[in-house]
């Protein structure tokens, strides 16, 4: 293990590849862009982050196209194929890659979600891991039976009930049932193998669960939520949780919170992984990076986007409005009826009045434009630099505990990962902070987690 200079060991960097199908992190009008439903693109950006020895993929997932003014907002990427059948493909494709997908706790249930994922640990040899979210909008939940009928504020009762019994259903086979004796013709050893029931507030089922034990015993949870009441369920339930946070501090505050919170779970700080989306532009040289990184916001905020993103606060009809002219006079409408609908951002900006008041004393402190002000509140965490620059950034995000690794989200689909695998990740590996192979062949291995057998066998000793 390498050491820095007061020989603490360095700790290893963990890299993911996010596929930005459903934002506009993703200029899809550039001229080297892709598909974003063809298969080929998912697996292009699959074997380059295999390629580069990253720990996994990950696809989001929207359930439902969003509309601005009651239309298709056409601005960002439109539609995505099911998470469940792209994953299962890419496992065709892929041998060691990790294998993460986005599904609902509000609108699905939970056998069907455990059987799917299950079956996915078992076609990928113990590679699948769920992203456990929320809906929080009746217009989301138009496109389901139940509609909108779950209240904002009991969604985290729903989703901690809906992956404990998920957790039932995958520990309801212990591993050793299937003994498949052909002489004696015994398939079986226990014929209750997979039997549950769960009576709950949200839940009451029972029967048997169809699907073996999985390589993995039950996918690797991760959970993004940045609420206090989503933070208390990543410390109590998942493995690893995203943020979104862009400067050190920030992100060493949000590390020391959330992993301060595990031990009241009895659980350790090696048992939940920080891990925020970043996005990165690599140049020749910074100066080179820093100006192709001001073109691509550029592409990424258009005049067009820029007013539509202004109508999320202002909840009103901009569109006479130059996008490089001032802020509106005009004042937000505030309410639950927004303009923009199936958007989380309109979540962010629960006081538009107090936004607007803060947007207007920017702009006109720093002379920007409607778009030069949303290009700058807009920024999500990004590298942005000279390999050499962007390689030593991400180290020091964490050795300082701002985060255990990055999921980098590249503006352009499926190509855009394919420079830094062949520039940053060698320099890392130099480093002695990334792995130069895969020490294991599950996904639990690649982010050093505890097998769940393990974590019961352990408990079973103690007690």
């Amino acid at each position: 293990m390498s050491t820095s200079s007061t020989d603490k060991p360095l700790k290893q960097i963990h890299l993911a590849a996010h596929f930005p199908g459903v934002n506009n992190t993703t200029v899809w009008s550039d001229p080297e862009a892709g598909s974003h439903i063809e298969f080929s693109s998912f697996a292009h950006l699959a074997r380059t982050a295999e390629r580069a020895k990253f720990d996994f993929l990950f696809l989001a997932e929207g359930l439902r196209l969003r509309e601005q003014g009651g239309e298709i907002y056409d601005l960002d990427v439109v539609g995505r194929p099911d998470t469940f059948t792209v994953l299962t493909a890419l496992a065709a494709v892929t041998e060691h890659l990790g294998l993460t997908g986005t599904i609902n706790s509000t609108f699905n249930e939970p056998y069907e979600v455990a059987r799917q994922f299950a079956s996915l640990d078992h076609l990928s040899g113990g590679r699948a891991a769920w992203n456990v979210v929320t809906s929080w909008d009746a217009f989301t939940g138009e496109n389901f039976r139940r509609g909108g009928f779950l209240p904002q504020e009991e969604r985290y009762t729903r989703a901690k009930e809906f992956l404990a019994t998920a957790h039932e259903l995958f520990d309801s086979w212990r591993g050793d049932e299937i003994i498949a004796d052909q002489e004696t013709g015994t398939f079986l050893s226990d014929a209750k193998a997979g039997s549950f029931v769960h009576q709950g507030e949200q839940f009451d089922i029972s029967g048997q669960f169809n699907v073996p034990r999985s390589p993995q015993g039950r996918p690797v949870i991760f959970q993004a939520g940045e609420s206090d009441e989503g933070r208390e369920f990543a410390a109590s339930n998942a493995d690893a949780i995203f943020s979104r946070y862009s400067k050190l501090e920030e992100g060493q505050a949000f590390y020391q919170d959330v992993k301060g919170r595990l031990a009241r779970y009895g659980r350790r700080h090696d048992q939940l992984l920080i891990l925020p989306a970043a996005t990165f532009v690599l140049g020749d040289t910074d100066a080179e990076a820093r100006e192709l990184a001001h073109e691509v916001r550029r592409q990424q905020v258009s005049g067009a986007t820029a007013i539509k993103y202004l109508e999320h606060i202002w909840n009103r009809d901009l569109s006479a409005y130059d996008p490089d002219g001032p802020l509106p006079d005009v004042d937000p409408i505030p309410g639950e009826n927004t303009i923009a609908l199936g958007r989380a951002s309109v979540r962010q900006f629960r006081d538009p009045l107090a936004v607007a008041k803060e947007w207007r004393e920017r702009a006109e402190a720093k002379h920007l434009s409607i778009r030069e002000l949303v290009i700058e509140t807009t920024g999500r965490q990004a590298f942005i630099g000279s390999p050499a620059t962007v390689a030593e950034t991400i180290n020091e995000f964490v050795q300082a505990d701002a985060s255990d690794g990055f999921i980098l989200v590249p503006h352009i689909t499926p190509g855009g990962l394919d420079a830094f695998a062949d520039t940053v990740v060698p320099l890392l590996q130099e480093r002695g902070v990334f792995r130069t192979e895969y020490a294991g062949t599950t996904l639990r291995d690649h982010l050093g987690l505890d097998h769940p057998d393990a974590e019961a066998t352990a408990q079973q000793v103690a007690s």
